[in-house]
């Protein structure tokens, strides 16, 4: 880093076009050489207006990152970042102890474009082994984004976060397209995207596959749609988990269209904890696609992911779902699961044009209920535990 006080000189080739290169900050992408701080250099004369709002990550290089945040508010009502190169996680042992939440964080930046065909890459594999032996039990987001409305992020090529790999909370006006996000099935918590406290939210048109929810819509989340995800290996596309350690949700208007699910252990979830309040209503799930996919349809209030979970009355309120045009194949043949609070229960349930056959050939498949009301249409297997 340069001495304060101190002068850097311009290369102002590198500026031609309207365009801020990091390579210009002192940046040397070659995959060993930490430009961290050129990267923050760079930002702090974009996010000040001293330079053009377009942070470009050039091509054919290879850029180490230790844990970096990029504040706002900008002066600029735009920023766009391009990134052309690959950018890679520091190994676990060199990352340090500062910022273990997000490796890559954006805050507070209104009107910010993240593009290009570059790849992040988190290296998670040491971060895996060492979770899963009980080493270590923090793990930070691959790219968060954190309070900031009116954003756009196409095209990247995300793999092998530390934990999952994108993060959008408190956030209005988010469109995220042509994404294709990879880690091995095995992978813990290496969740896709997780959007949670935002609005008006658009996801399309993107590759996921994860040992984790290739999406997952957390607390305070509504009008989202989604459309054109296929999604596998991973554990589906999820709202929730909702309600852990008591707490109220305020979850609806959450739409998904046209994905495919394959070789997923869930296809279209609804999860909630037992001993929750609030509600998840006015959900759609449309034309999916299914190959080989465990509980093509589940709806768990009684989620609990390790081995004791405490029994309470209260839950979530789940209204107003339909499940339409699933056409394919199940793994399990219990295919539609419909398992509601047995004190709240689930109301306004809808079924309609479901063929989901068991993908072994070997017997059919069949649903279970407990305690769900609405109404079911042309369904295989049929929902005949469906009460009105």
């Amino acid at each position: 880093m340069a001495a304060m006080g101190t002068c850097r000189s311009v290369d102002f080739s590198l500026l031609q076009g309207g365009q801020t290169n990091v390579m210009n900050y002192g940046a040397v992408g070659n995959g060993a050489t930490d430009d961290s701080q050129a990267f923050m250099r760079a930002w702090r004369d974009i996010c000040a207006g001293k330079s053009y709002p377009n942070l470009v990550i050039p091509g054919g290089k290879t850029f180490l990152l230790r844990p970096v945040q990029f504040y706002g508010p900008c002066k600029p009502s735009k920023i766009y970042v391009e990134v052309y190169g690959r950018i890679v996680a520091p190994k676990l042992y060199d990352y340090g102890s500062n910022n273990l939440n997000c490796w890559i964080g954006f805050w507070h930046v209104n009107g910010l474009t993240v593009k290009g065909n570059g790849q992040i890459n988190g290296r998670g594999a040491e971060w895996w082994q060492a979770y899963t032996s009980g080493k270590i039990y923090q793990r930070p987001t691959a790219m968060g984004f954190y309070s900031c409305n009116n954003l756009l992020l196409q095209g990247l090529n995300f793999i092998n976060s530390q934990r999952n790999h994108i993060s959008v909370s408190g956030s209005n006006g988010v469109t995220i397209s042509h994404l294709t996000i990879t880690a091995p099935d095995s992978s813990p918590n290496t969740d896709g995207i997780d959007i949670s406290h935002s609005k008006n939210v658009r996801v399309s048109d993107s590759t996921i596959g994860t040992g984790d929810d290739c999406i997952a819509f957390g607390d305070q989340t509504s009008q989202v749609f989604v459309k054109g995800v296929a999604c596998g290996p991973g554990h589906g596309i999820s709202i929730g988990s909702l309600g852990v350690g008591g707490a109220s949700a305020q979850v609806e208007e959450i739409h998904v269209d046209s994905c495919s699910f394959k070789g997923t252990q869930n296809g279209a979830r609804i999860k909630t904890w037992q001993g929750g309040s609030g509600y998840a209503r006015k959900i759609t799930f449309n034309n999916i696609k299914l190959e080989d996919a465990e509980n093509p349809i589940i709806i768990d209030q009684y989620y609990c992911p390790h081995s004791v979970c405490q029994t309470t009355t209260s839950a979530v309120q789940i209204s107003d779902v339909s499940f339409t045009g699933f056409l394919g194949t199940s793994a399990t043949d219990n295919a539609i699961k419909l398992s509601c609070s047995e004190t709240v229960g689930c109301t306004n349930i809808s079924l309609d044009y479901i063929n989901i056959k068991l993908a072994s050939g070997n017997g059919n498949t069949y649903s279970s209920c407990i305690n769900a009301h609405g109404t079911a249409h042309n369904t295989f297997p049929s929902l005949l535990c469906l009460k009105n």
